[in-house]
């Protein structure tokens, strides 16, 4: 097979389709969607997620110290597409799409109840890596839906239908 040089600024795919939901020192909170997400630590368990400073959340999380990684699956594509197209500088975003906001457990933020899987963290490092600063997150609590736990606490991820 013959190879041809390939552009590299989005080489890893498929990318996974997330929505971070944080919250402000003031109180207010926000849901951007990132393209720059993963696993980075399992002991203890840590994910990272990447944002371009000039976003709206930016600030919020460098403050607060903590965001949460919500998980889409393909119900919630309208609002995915909108929170990433959409700032909360220009319009409530969250309340046009109707956004049902839940309180963590372990940080002071909310969670997006309609998706499958939420992730609370908590921030311990970041990183300036050029476009975005990646935010090393420590999981302090993971939500999911029922139906995709099984007995022993594991997540089984081939139940969720995730955005392609």
């Amino acid at each position: 097979m013959n190879k041809k040089e390939a552009n590299m600024k989005s080489c890893l795919q498929p990318a996974p389709k997330v929505l971070v939901s944080c919250r402000g020192t003031d109180g207010e909170d926000n849901v951007l969607a990132v393209g720059y997400c993963g696993n980075c630590s399992y002991a203890p368990p840590m994910v990272m997620v990447g944002i371009v400073p000039t976003r709206y959340s930016y600030h919020m999380i460098k403050e607060s110290g903590c965001f949460v990684v919500n998980l889409v699956d393909k119900s919630y594509q309208e609002t995915f597409d909108y929170m990433g197209k959409y700032s909360k500088r220009d319009e409530n975003k969250l309340e046009k799409m109707n956004v049902k906001l839940q309180e963590c457990e372990k940080i002071n933020a909310a969670y997006l109840s309609d998706c499958p899987v939420n992730i609370e963290c908590k921030v311990v490092d970041s990183i300036v890596t050029g476009s975005h600063e990646m935010f090393i997150g420590q999981v302090e609590c993971v939500h999911a839906n029922e139906d995709s736990v099984d007995t022993e606490g594991n997540i089984d991820f081939t139940k969720i239908n995730f955005i392609g």
